[in-house]
């Protein structure tokens, strides 16, 4: 499970079943939602686990974070290269190991309208905000 602490929102992101798998997908790499971030941006990651020890890893991006039972982990990174990153849990972790992918989109689009938002947001204009939104939503 993600959760968008910020912004109060959670989702579940699960393994594409084989029968589901179409061309251009990595098979048990591939997932239903992919966890989106902005680029150039610092995010901060609490990684935890409700059963046994995990490790949340994304090799290429060079991220790795123990996710340990009544334990909050933390880890910083700002990644300047937007694309569609892999990982899986690299801690042996029980019968469905190998069935714990993660899929990271790294966006640019997302950084620019966090810019932008801030921006606006930065002057405390209701009305520029406003705008803002009704010209990336229309």
């Amino acid at each position: 499970s993600y959760e968008y602490s910020d912004f109060n929102k959670e989702f579940d992101s699960f393994i594409i079943p084989e029968r589901e798998i179409i061309k251009k997908t990595f098979r048990l790499l591939d997932t239903d939602n992919n966890l989106v971030l902005p680029i150039n941006t610092n995010i901060k990651y609490l990684i935890s686990s409700m059963d046994v020890i995990h490790s949340w890893t994304i090799p290429s991006l060079g991220l790795k974070i123990d996710a340990i039972p009544g334990r909050l982990n933390q880890s910083f990174s700002i990644s300047r290269r937007p694309g569609l990153f892999y990982g899986q849990c690299s801690e042996i972790c029980g019968a469905n190991h190998r069935f714990m992918p993660i899929s990271l989109e790294l966006n640019c689009y997302l950084y620019l309208i966090i810019e932008k938002f801030f921006y606006y947001f930065s002057f405390w204009n209701y009305e520029g905000i406003k705008f803002l939104l009704k010209s990336e939503y229309s």
